[in-house]
Order: structure tokens, then sequence, then C-alpha cells
């Protein structure tokens, strides 16, 4: 069977890497020049680190990842934990498999880096999508045309087959507007900060930052509620002022890590209803394509690479009927990556409740148990998306 993936990110790579590995005759589709990933930091929990150890990839993620040893939930101004649960060997122990931070660059690298060259099209825009029988054929701006048996769209946010597939989304600008800064650790050694994944929890905001690159960089992302800026874009420079200005009051280290953004980036969040199918003829969606999220689960990245496992076993176990394949990828996928999109948008509530009787009434829950303790979170780090088409 010959696939093509459009998009080279983290979710297409990962999923073209499996396919290949499977026996498919897969090619990767890139619209910018060089293939490698845009933005910062990234958290990759076992439910995906899973997936990409048995791809092989285990020394080169211990080369690039940090492993963080908890995550550490505290309140905005005093610092006073609010939840701190084990992210470290209790993790892998529990299900089997380690939590890893990285620079996005870092994964996409080690991620293309695995697969043969003359398999990787960078360079290649698309432009027009048409189904000829068992067929689709893409065409790509620089004049370039492909055939295969199905086409994968793995192109992101602003999925461009999406677009030419179901038409074009209307996204919802959710009034909040997000800041990243990725800071050199010799600028915040006076910081002292733990290798753990820290979220602080405030009035309309939050501020979440672990380190990556083998902890050469700490990375930082804050949101705040009732934004003005509307551009959906990551490459957007922000003001580290504007960020300062938005944090006032809050803990010293919060305002330190701002303070030495070396620059900043800004972004606003947009929220989007459930696609009614991933699926049309013999293309298929994977990833921020099909089922974009909030990043207050950090399970973007971790979903696609599921919507990879789940594609690679389910079109391994049913070869010769590729829209059964596909209907099975979609029912099994689809419920899963919902539950999330649904639980990112009430985090972004949660995180952000003003002192008062519901920011009180949450932080009693987290002491008594928390939502992120190893039991109450099994249900997503112990999840194996690759054995689905074993329970057919």
């Amino acid at each position: 069977m010959k696939i093509a993936v459009v998009g080279g990110g983290i979710g297409g790579l990962s999923a073209a890497l499996g396919l290949l590995k499977a026996g498919f005759d897969v090619q990767v589709y890139e619209q910018a020049a060089r293939f490698g990933e845009i933005g910062a930091g990234i958290q990759i929990s076992p439910n995906a680190s899973r997936l990409l150890d048995r791809l092989g990839l285990r020394p080169a993620m211990d080369k690039y990842g940090v492993r963080p040893a908890a995550v550490h939930q505290k309140r905005w101004d005093d610092g006073r934990t609010l939840q701190r649960n084990p992210l470290g060997p209790e993790v892998e122990t529990r299900f089997g498999a380690p939590y890893y931070h990285f620079h996005r660059g870092d994964l996409a690298a080690l991620l293309a880096d695995a697969m043969p060259p003359e398999r990787l099209h960078g360079d290649h825009r698309l432009v027009g999508l048409e189904e000829k029988g068992e067929r689709v054929v893409a065409r790509f701006e620089n004049g370039q045309a492909c055939e295969a048996d199905l086409l994968i769209g793995a192109d992101g946010i602003h999925s461009q087959v999406r677009t030419l597939t179901f038409g074009q989304e209307k996204p919802r600008f959710t009034g909040c507007v997000a800041w990243r800064g990725l800071i050199p650790a010799e600028r915040i050694a006076h910081l002292d900060i733990e290798v753990a994944s820290h979220n602080w929890m405030g009035p309309e905001a939050h501020c979440v930052h672990y380190w990556v690159s083998r902890g050469r960089y700490m990375n930082v992302v804050c949101v705040v509620e009732h934004g003005d800026w509307t551009s959906e874009s990551w490459t957007d420079k922000g003001q580290v002022a504007d960020v300062l200005a938005r944090y006032e009051g809050w803990h010293p280290t919060v305002r330190g890590l701002i303070e030495a953004f070396p620059e900043t980036f800004v972004w606003a969040l947009h929220d989007r209803a459930p696609l009614p199918t991933w699926i049309s003829g013999r293309v298929a969606l994977l990833g921020d394509a099909c089922h974009p999220m909030l990043p207050m689960m950090a399970q973007g990245a971790a979903q696609a690479i599921e919507d990879g496992g789940a594609l690679v076993s389910i079109l391994s176990a049913m070869k010769g009927d590729l829209p059964a394949a596909l209907g099975r990828y979609e029912a099994e996928r689809k419920p899963r990556a919902t539950r999330l999109q649904q639980a990112s948008s009430t985090n972004r509530v949660r995180f952000h409740l003003t002192d008062g009787p519901a920011q009180e009434k949450r932080d009693a829950e987290m002491a008594v148990a928390g939502d992120r303790s190893l039991d109450a979170i099994a249900w997503l780090y112990g999840h194996d998306a690759a054995k689905v088409a074993k329970t057919a």
C-alpha cells in the first residue's frame, strides 16, 4: 500500500516511521523547505513515549529529552503547593514508559533522522486533492504531484488537507492569550528551579514552565484571560513588558522567569468543535488536523502520536479493506481525542479561578486526591493505542 503523509511535524513523522517499519510504502510531504518544528517545549507522557520506544527511538529520546521528577501545581502568589505528584521512576514503573520534556525541534529532528531521507520531501505545499477510483492524487504548489492508496493529513491546526476535504473551519477565540519564552539556563541559575513540570494557578491566568534540551533551556508559557491579541501564529513577537504587566503581584519565581525572557512570542488560543468525521474516502486526518486542543492537558503531540500508533496497528491488521480500516481508526480514536479536547477546555476554567469559594473548593480537592495522582491519571498514561487492532 502506497501512503502519502502530508505534514512533516511530530504527528506526521511518527506515523510515517511506524508505517514504514510495518512494511508500507510511505512518502512524507512538508510545506516548509526543511523538516523541523517551531515553538519551544513539549511534553511526552507514557501513552506516547511507549509508542516511540517501539520505533527504536529510546536512545535518542534519552539523549535529547529531560525526565522530570514530578508535576507540581502551585498557588500564584505565595507558591503554596496545591498538588504534587510523581512523573519520574514511579511513572515508568507503573505505566512501563517514561515521561519526557522536549524542545519541539529536538523531537522533530530525532524523528526525521530515523526516516530514510529519500522519503522526506520538503517545499511541498499542498494545493489540490482529487480521488480517482482507488487512488488519491495530491498536487503541490511547486508543480509536483503524487498518487497514493491513502493520504494522511497530518498538517496541523491550519490543515490544508482538512480545508480541501471538508471546507474552511470556524475556530472560536477563547479570549485567552499566551506568551512563550525559552530561557538559557545560565540566566535563571539563581532561581534554583527543580527539574519538574511546574504550573502556577492564579486569577484569570496561569504559568507553566519546565526544562528542555537536556536542561539547557527553560520553556515558559504564560496564559491569561481577556487578551486583545487574536492571531493564532506561533511566530508573532510580543513584548516582555506586556507579560510582566499581566503578572503583577505574582510569585517572585514567576516574575523572575518572565524578566529573564530573551524574547517572547504571543498567540491567541482558539477552541474548535469536534469534527463530525476525520475520514473522506481515501483521505484520513491525524493529530491537530482533526482534534486540535487547548494546551491545558499537555496532550496535543501525545494524541497525534497515539493516532499514528493506532493507524499503523489497524492498517496492518486490515490491509485488505481500507474503508473498514479507516472507519475503525476513527471509531477508536475519536472518543478519546474528544474527551481530551473537553478536559483541556475544562482545565482552562479550572486553572484561572479567581480567589474565592470556587478556588478554595478546587484547592481542597487537589489537596485530598488530585487529578494527577497515578490512579487518577491511569486512564491517560496507561493507554496503549497500538493494541486497538488486537481487540477487533
